[in-house]
């Protein structure tokens, strides 16, 4: 099973791993009995608005473990010492409807397109370098798929006024930016399109360095 391992903020051990069933259960304690945060558990962009309403709690948590158990696999679980503190929805950008809606996160290209639509980390480690982490992760997934692009759609603070962490779930810039991402585009003021581009790192002859590698 393939894995992340490495050393973490504070000498903690850390690990990612794809979500399937196996670890459901570690999916369903980091969320919580909230589903991280309003009963979303990570189907905000993956169903039509008025569906995820209308589930909003327990529906969305049977549609997630739904998908779990047909074999997708939505994201990945970062661990630090055993215990699952950390959550990175990625699919292709097609499965994400909600990007199509958007008249600001709308796709850029045609290009074939991977999406990071979640950075969730367990209150108590936030700001810890857990983010960062599991991006590096994403790209080491992702590569191998045969994409050109890994695409994240973070939250640019305002100067000076920092983000509640429940606007905060598609990460800030600077997390993407330390992983290699470049912006690309940006139709609001607080809200960049950042790019991971594989294609260069295949012109480069291999992947980009990283101090986490997916084994």
């Amino acid at each position: 099973m393939k894995k992340n391992k490495g050393s973490a903020a504070q000498g903690k051990h850390f690990e990612c791993h794809p979500l399937t069933r196996g670890r459901w259960v570690d999916f369903e304690e980091l969320f919580g009995s909230r589903g991280a945060c309003g009963g979303c558990w990570c189907m905000s962009w993956r169903l039509p608005r008025k569906e995820f309403n209308a589930r909003k709690g327990e529906g969305n948590r049977q549609a997630m473990k739904a998908l779990v158990e047909s074999g997708v696999v939505p994201g990945l679980l970062g661990y630090l010492d055993g215990c699952p503190v950390g959550w990175c929805s990625l699919a292709p950008r097609e499965q994400f409807p909600a990007l199509a809606r958007s008249r600001v996160l709308q796709p850029v290209d045609n290009q074939p397109c991977w999406s990071v639509s979640c950075l969730f980390v367990q209150r108590s480690c936030r700001n810890q370098g857990v983010a960062t982490l599991l991006l590096g992760a994403a790209i080491e997934y992702v590569k191998g798929k045969g994409v050109s692009f890994l695409e994240g759609y973070p939250v640019e603070p305002w100067v000076g006024k920092p983000i509640p962490a429940a606007f905060a779930w598609t990460g800030v810039p600077k997390v993407f930016a330390a992983n290699g991402f470049r912006e690309v585009l940006r139709r609001s003021t607080t809200r960049p399109i950042m790019r991971f581009d594989f294609r260069m790192v295949r012109r480069q002859g291999g992947s980009q360095k990283k101090e986490e590698m997916i084994r």
